[in-house]
Parts: structure tokens; C-alpha cells; sequence
């Protein structure tokens, strides 16, 4: 059997395979002496948001630990998408990588067409922290706990709608996964972000929002939303008088805001390494797990391979929810 030919009559093979060989000795020689120049590290959405706040807090701490600059650059646009394809596609050679959020893992089943893929297109540094999320509502609702909620909705078909952070977001996935377990007439009313979603419930004209825990943290402590449940395994330290929903007898309900950094797939397994050693040690300083909480999330700052078991199984669940409730974004 002949060997494939390219348009001159020439076998393509050995000239592919020298390419690949040498591109693999000059990214094994560039994670030696890693980082030797300015690495790029970008957001998918615009400045002053959660994501971007912890992206800046590590890209500064990685240029104090490493010498080079770490720098931020915002690309938004498509809810993540836009700029998770721009990052699938360069060289992975370490010198750009992507801090993350849950979108990142929900899109592909969200949207019609996206371009990348979460696993294949990407290796996982590290979860940097998490956020719950929670239930509030405004004062005037009667309910005081999630299952007085449940009642309250189930006695009052059609009357009750929560708002959320725009559709496909986390808070609205666990929205859907709350209105789907009870069967609920509950409607979810899509906003443009977080702070007018609170804002509507706050003025009581949507009466219930899911929303992330930073966006609503003042709020309630100042009394202005009533929290009733934190959709996470364990209190959350900015609330810990609320109880999550698995004390009160609401299982599987769990809806983390993920915060992670990931790299072109084919960045040398030394960088990535590396990358996770200094966003370890940089979660576990006082100061960072201070300004970590100040914003309503936790320091995680697990392993590559834990993170990728992550982002699969989230990729599952969400992935789930998106069906069942039959959403889609074209």
C-alpha cells in the first residue's frame, strides 16, 4: 500500500512528523527556563466581575513569585465563548492561559455551537475557589426556609417568578434544578447580570432570585433580601447563620460559582505544574484567603487531575439540567 501524497507526489509524513518533533524539544526547552517573558492571562468576560477580581488578585501574585509579568487581559463576548476559542488556538506554550467560570462548562450543552471543547482543547491547571449559590427573596415573601418556599409556590400557581443572572448561568442552571426536583410553576426571569437581579428582588417585582453569593452578600447582611438556603455541602463562611439546602432536607442541590485556570491543551505537563504549586501556595496566604472571602468565595486550589474530574462531571450535571429544563442559546 502506497504512503499518502501530497499535491507534488511527495510523502507529507516525515516532514509532519520532523515539525511535530522539533515543536515538542523547543516547548520541553521553554519550560525550563519558564517564565522568561510576560504571560498573558485572560478573562472571557469584562473588568469588575468576580472572575476578573480573582484573576487579578493571582496574576499579580504570580508576577511578585515568578519574576515576569502576569497580565490580565479581558475578552468578552458570547458568555466565555469568544474567548475560550481565541485561547484553544494559540501555541501552549504557557505563555497564555484562561481563567474560567462555570460557563465554561455549561456552554457546550447550552449553546447551539461553541468553539472549543472544555476537555480536549484545554489542560487544567487548577480550581482556584468557589462560590455557592443561595436563595434570597425579599422581605415581604412569608417564607422563611426552603421548604416553606416549596409550599408557598405550590399554593400559589403562577404567581411566583425568580429572577436570575441571564440565562445559562449558574445561578439560573440551579434555579431550574430547584423548579425541576419540586415540579414547580416558578418562572425564571432572565436579567442582564447580578446586581439588576437583586435590585428587581429588592424592589419586589421579581419576589425570589438564585443568584451567586458575592452579588447578594451585602444585601442580606444589611437586611434588605432574606437568605433561606446556601446551595453548597457546608455553610458559607459570609452567611454562617443560613443553612444550606441539605439541612434542610434538600438533597443534590448543590450549584458552586467555579473559578478556575486552565491552559491550551499540549502546555508541557512542567508549566502546568508549576502553575499549580505557585496558585497553591499563593490561595493558602492569609491576605488572599481574606480578600477570597471579602468576595464570597472559598480557596480550593486542587490538583490539575482533581480539577479535570471536575470539570467533567460538571460538564455532566449542567449538561443534564440544560436538557430537562430545554434551554438552548443559538
Amino acid at each position: 500500500m502506497m504512503a499518502p501524497t501530497n499535491i507534488l507526489g511527495r510523502a507529507p509524513w516525515p516532514r509532519l512528523c520532523a515539525t511535530a518533533w522539533l515543536l515538542s524539544g523547543v516547548l520541553a526547552s521553554s519550560a525550563q527556563n519558564y517564565p522568561s517573558k510576560p504571560v498573558r492571562v485572560v478573562v472571557g468576560f469584562p473588568a469588575g466581575g468576580p472572575t476578573d477580581a480573582i484573576a487579578r488578585i493571582v496574576a499579580q501574585k504570580l508576577t511578585d513569585h515568578l519574576g515576569q509579568q502576569f497580565f490580565v487581559e479581558n475578552i468578552g463576548g458570547a458568555g466565555g465563548n469568544t474567548a475560550a476559542g481565541q485561547v484553544a488556538r494559540v501555541t501552549p506554550d504557557g505563555y497564555t492561559i484562561m481563567v474560567v467560570s462555570t460557563g465554561f462548562v455549561v456552554n457546550p450543552s447550552l449553546y447551539a455551537k461553541v468553539p472549543y471543547d472544555p476537555v480536549k482543547d484545554f489542560a487544567p491547571v487548577t480550581l482556584v475557589a468557589v462560590s455557592p449559590n443561595v436563595v434570597v427573596v425579599n422581605p415581604q415573601v412569608p417564607a422563611k426556609t426552603l421548604p416553606e418556599l416549596v409550599q408557598l409556590v405550590r399554593d400559589n400557581p403562577g404567581k411566583y417568578s425568580f429572577a436570575g443572572p441571564g440565562v445559562g448561568s449558574t445561578p439560573h442552571l440551579g434555579g431550574e434544578l430547584f423548579r425541576l426536583a419540586f415540579k414547580l410553576d416558578l418562572v425564571h426571569v432572565p436579567f442582564t447580570g447580578a446586581a439588576p437581579a437583586i435590585q428587581a428582588t429588592i424592589g419586589g417585582h421579581t419576589p425570589i432570585a438564585f443568584t451567586a453569593l458575592p452579588p447578594a452578600l451585602s444585601a442580606v447582611q444589611s437586611g434588605q433580601l432574606r437568605a433561606l438556603g446556601v446551595a453548597s455541602t457546608e455553610r458559607a463562611a459570609g452567611l454562617p447563620d443560613v443553612p444550606t439546602f441539605a439541612e434542610q432536607g434538600i438533597k443534590d442541590q448543590e450549584a458552586d460559582t467555579l473559578t478556575g485556570i486552565v491552559a491550551p491543551a499540549g502546555t508541557p505537563k512542567e508549566i502546568v505544574d508549576l502553575l499549580h504549586r505557585e496558585i497553591a501556595r499563593i490561595v493558602a496566604q492569609p491576605d488572599v484567603t481574606q480578600r477570597l472571602t471579602t468576595l464570597g468565595f472559598k480557596a480550593i486550589a486542587n490538583t490539575p487531575d482533581q480539577f479535570g474530574a471536575r470539570i467533567k462531571l460538571q460538564m455532566d450535571k449542567w449538561g443534564k439540567v440544560v436538557r430537562d429544563a430545554k434551554l438552548r442559546i443559538e
